[in-house]
């Protein structure tokens, strides 16, 4: 099998990822343990600009019964949803798999952008509005995210899917 591998760490100095030791996690099953990093990986799927998917993990927050996620203004995703806001977000929570669907709005009012750096802050990423007041900063971020200011968006639910993963289990979408 040809495959290309793109490492978009390499700016950071971070090695690319082993897609022999992926499949073999595949493979096995492998899920996260319920206190692991990577057990809460919310992932972003947007438009491309040809109409395919594009799916990516985000660092993005449920808050008043929204999710709100950053990126850079010359990222893939902040491209795609700055010319097709639809998009969705799915993430696994204690015993479900959640999918959201709706339209990524850009958030740029001061004091939403304030509240929405201090709950990320408060969850132990030091997020701060930048002085722009356009967007929000911090000392690190996701290697592909790009230079701060980094823009801040609101997906407001328009449905939901939800899957249970515990007895006696369900599959139910949700349209809001």
């Amino acid at each position: 099998m040809l495959m290309e591998i793109i490492n978009l760490g390499e700016a950071d100095g971070l090695p690319p990822v082993d897609w022999a030791d992926v499949v073999e996690k595949l493979d096995a099953g492998s899920v996260p343990a319920p206190d692991a990093r990577n057990s809460r990986t919310t992932w972003l799927s947007t438009v491309n600009e040809d109409g395919s998917p594009h799916t990516t993990a985000v660092g993005a927050l449920w808050l008043d019964g929204a999710f709100w996620f950053q990126t850079g203004a010359g990222t893939r995703k902040g491209r795609n949803v700055a010319r097709d806001p639809r998009c969705s977000i799915a993430v696994s929570i204690r015993d479900a798999d959640v999918v959201i669907e709706g339209d990524a709005a850009r958030v740029t009012e001061p004091d939403a952008l304030a509240r929405i750096a201090k709950a990320w802050a408060d969850k132990g990423w030091p997020a701060e509005p930048d002085h722009s007041g356009l967007g929000i900063t911090a000392p690190f971020n996701a290697p592909s995210q790009g230079p701060p200011p980094w823009n801040v968006y609101r997906i407001e639910p328009r449905s939901a899917i939800v899957t249970l993963g515990t007895e006696p289990g369900g599959l139910t979408r949700f349209r809001f």
